[in-house]
């Protein structure tokens, strides 16, 4: 069992940068791929970005790509999520999930969830 909590989130102008966390409370944080969904209103939960657990590959939805970094230390069992160049359109509830030894990054994927933290991007 894996309990995922996520920070970071809150209000930023257009432009602007935010950081999100996310800890991993119980055990083999590293065999877990970590992923960063989102979900806005009225719209489906969409996958943001991911990164392996064996190798690191990170993997990167197309909106995001440029703007957004993943990166994991699984020392601390945390995983980050760096936004850059926020848009009014990454305006959602932002869902850290894991997927044991996952190599898939759909919604159906994943095994644990956060509860999500709110990003409000204004113009």
């Amino acid at each position: 069992q894996v309990q995922l909590v996520e920070s970071g989130g809150g209000v930023v102008q257009a432009g602007g940068s935010l950081r999100l966390a996310c800890l991993a409370i119980g055990r083999g944080f590293n065999t877990y791929s970590m992923a960063w969904f989102r979900q806005a209103p009225g719209k489906e939960r969409e996958f943001v970005a991911g990164v392996r657990e064996s190798d690191r590959g990170t993997y990167f939805a197309d909106s995001v790509k440029g703007r957004f970094t993943i990166s994991r230390d699984n020392t601390r069992n945390t995983v980050y999520l760096q936004m850059n160049s926020l848009k009014p359109d990454d305006t959602a509830t932002y869902y850290c999930a894991a997927n044991f030894y996952g190599s898939s990054w759909t919604v159906r994927a994943m095994d644990y969830w956060g509860k999500g933290t709110q990003v409000t991007v204004s113009s």
